[in-house]
């Protein structure tokens, strides 16, 4: 019988009512963490001018957050192993709170940036609880699957819940009540897990954790986001980008020494990339990271900035991509995982959302909703269905008990990282002349074309995967 006291009770025949619980816990959490991301994006406009953030450090409100989350990611996943999956994921969940109301009451773009930096942190302590409780909780097999499918189509659901009310909350009350609003749900969580989760048991021996491998990691994946974003204002040859891109990949380099040589427990266990469907899921991962996280960033400033929507009316506009993601990902996407290679399904989810995204890059000034907005979505949200289940899957699967917490880790940070570092990059691709609304959407453009041509990689990528059916 495994320790924790979730995955154990699970194991030894768990009703199914408590099983729901386990899942439904899971899935409230991952849904908050995902509802912050997608609200501050239809917040963006209004903070940007309330706060005096230019074009390009806008950009820092997003990945303060995503960068802390990629670096603290895997030091949270061995958290979880360490110390006890409900302690440590309430630990997150009141650490992620705390921040938003910090944020949320922020009077500057310096102190809002620090307070997203710290949800970020937060947020990297409580997402992999979350994984890691379902993967310890479910066997692999058609049950891991299901479960996995509710948690990543919740977690979409956060991002259509985080649009509509980020629009709301912005247009009838301020930006402010889109970090706000974390405080009461994190509130209901935290009152769900103490009465309903059973409190696990950690490991009888602790390993020492990484602490300074976190550090380097989040420094150097913050000193090339940083290089990468001085070369969007002053050129790739300016000094500051120059420093920033050497200081980071110097940074990485120590951090990739620290775990091969010095780390009493490295935040990532070299073993775990002997095992294929997990260092060539997390390549997928990390590409697809890339193109589907800064996907919401420039569609947001499409709408407003070139197409004129309102807040509101932005949100209502994202309805259909997550209603198109949720009911591909939860509905249709595992029972084709019974019937179809999951590789292939990667790979075909991938050029479906290329085509989404080339359509989604020949947006006009005079395109209406329907074959500016709409069109695309629908293709490029039934790809992004098709293939997120499987790459977590891939991802997660053959890794012992042991490392689940690790490999969670890993998986949330590869997408972290591929969605900070990708929006740095096509920060600097939707960088040009001009400020009308014509010239921004020529802009915003680019960085859809260079996304549909990382989501064609993601299908290359696919095809090196080991071919895996789930089990009747």
């Amino acid at each position: 019988m495994a320790q924790n006291g979730v995955a154990g009770a699970v194991g030894a025949g768990l009703s199914g009512a408590a099983a729901k619980t386990v899942l439904a816990v899971a899935c409230a959490a991952q849904f908050m963490v995902v509802l912050d991301i997608s609200v501050v994006n239809i917040a963006l406009p209004s903070l940007r001018d309330a706060l005096r953030f230019d074009e390009t450090s806008q950009q820092w409100v997003v990945n303060a957050y995503a960068l802390t989350f990629a670096g603290f990611l895997l030091l949270g996943g061995r958290l979880a192993d360490s110390f006890g999956h409900r302690r440590i994921f309430l630990t997150g969940l009141v650490l992620f709170s705390g921040a938003s109301l910090v944020g949320g009451l922020a009077g500057s773009a310096t102190l809002l940036v620090v307070a997203r930096a710290a949800q970020g942190l937060g947020a990297a302590v409580l997402a992999p609880a979350t994984l890691t409780i379902l993967t310890t909780s479910f066997s692999e097999g058609r049950a891991r699957t299901q479960a996995l499918a509710m948690w990543t189509a919740v977690g979409v659901a956060g991002g259509t819940a985080g649009n509509l009310a980020g629009g709301a909350l912005t247009e009838y009350l301020s930006w402010r009540a889109t970090l706000l609003i974390n405080v009461p749900i994190g509130a209901v969580v935290a009152v769900l897990t103490v009465r309903h989760v059973v409190a696990d048991r950690p490991g009888a021996v602790r390993p020492r954790l990484d602490v300074t491998g976190a550090v380097l990691a989040t420094a150097g994946l913050g000193g090339l986001a940083f290089g990468v974003a001085e070369a969007a204002d002053a050129g790739w040859s300016a000094p500051s980008a120059v420093a920033g891109l050497m200081i980071g990949s110097v940074l990485l380099a120590a951090f990739a020494a620290v775990e091969a040589r010095w780390a009493a427990s490295p935040l990532i266990p070299l073993r775990l990339f002997t095992i294929r469907s997990v260092s060539v899921g997390n390549v997928a991962m990390l590409l697809a990271g890339a193109c589907l996280n800064p996907m919401w960033f420039f569609l947001t400033l499409s709408m407003q900035n070139a197409l004129a929507y309102s807040p509101a009316r932005t949100g209502l506009a994202f309805l259909p991509h997550t209603v198109v993601t949720v009911v591909v990902g939860a509905l249709a996407t595992p029972w084709l995982m019974r019937h179809v290679d999951g590789r292939i399904l990667i790979a075909v989810g991938s050029l479906l959302a290329a085509a989404g995204f080339w359509w989604q890059s020949h947006l006009a000034v005079q395109s209406s909703y329907l074959a500016g907005i709409l069109g695309p979505a629908v293709v490029f949200s039934i790809g992004s269905g098709l293939l997120n289940t499987p790459i977590t899957t891939a991802v997660t699967s053959g890794v012992p008990t042991p490392d689940a917490g690790a490999a969670s880790g890993l998986m949330n940070t590869t997408k972290q990282v591929g969605g900070a570092l990708g929006l740095a990059v096509l920060v600097t691709v939707a960088t040009g002349p001009g400020t009308g609304p014509a010239a921004q959407l020529d802009a915003y453009n680019r960085a859809f074309s260079a996304i549909a041509v990382i989501m064609v990689a993601v299908a290359v990528v696919a095809l090196a995967l080991p071919t895996r059916r789930d089990r009747q």
